[in-house]
């Protein structure tokens, strides 16, 4: 008898179990689209928005629960941002975010992933640790996954963090909302929440042309 066969038959060798594959992308999107389904987005955003931030997840696989997706195809007088509890199958929040001053007006119509560009960049994110930034207080460190993509946001100093011009008032007033140097600002009274929900980490994922 092997040595192998009998270290199995006395139980002190148990051979390691492969990681599951990856699912194909096909799949994949199958199964994004299914979640959609189950978190009743439909009618509150876009459809393909959800999929590629769903898909983006995967491929980095990635398993935090709490997913955000900025959809910056929309205006920025529309509330953009949607945060998704993936385990409960629930919208968590639904809100304004601004895109960067170098990205465009009202719309987001470019990015940039250049320190100094002032623009926003698209791809997947790892919400990171809780700071209080010395111009905008409590924040949200971002680390961008995307390299080419989002690689430089912590070079560039990409945080969530709140501000006043990303409220009903600055629409009100100039039609679009303010834009910030890149970061996702979002309005001063849901940061706190915004703050709970990503205590404990998550995801945000940046959908722009």
């Amino acid at each position: 008898m092997s040595l192998l066969l009998g270290l199995l038959l006395t139980g002190l060798f148990v051979p390691e179990r492969p990681a599951p594959p990856a699912l194909p992308a096909n799949a994949a999107a199958v199964e994004a689209d299914a979640v959609f389904a189950e978190c009743a987005l439909a009618g509150v955003m876009d459809a393909e928005a959800f999929r590629r931030a769903y898909l983006s997840r995967s491929v980095h696989h990635a398993t935090s629960t709490i997913l955000a997706v900025a959809d910056m195809t929309r205006p920025s007088t529309e509330k953009r941002l949607f945060i998704i509890d993936l385990a409960r199958k629930r919208l968590l929040l639904r809100t304004w975010v601004a895109h960067g001053r170098n990205s465009g007006d009202r719309y987001c119509t470019s990015v940039s992933d250049r320190p100094g560009s002032l623009q926003t960049s698209r791809g997947l994110y790892r919400v990171g640790e809780r700071i209080v930034s010395p111009k905008h207080g409590d924040a949200l460190m971002l680390h961008g996954l995307d390299k080419g993509v989002n690689g430089h946001a912590e070079e560039r100093e990409i945080i969530l963090h709140s501000a006043d011009y990303v409220s009903a008032a600055f629409i009100a007033e100039h039609g679009r909302l303010g834009r910030s140097f890149g970061c996702p600002a979002v309005p001063c009274e849901d940061l706190p929440y915004i703050l709970r929900l990503f205590a404990g980490g998550g995801l945000l994922y940046v959908h722009a042309r």
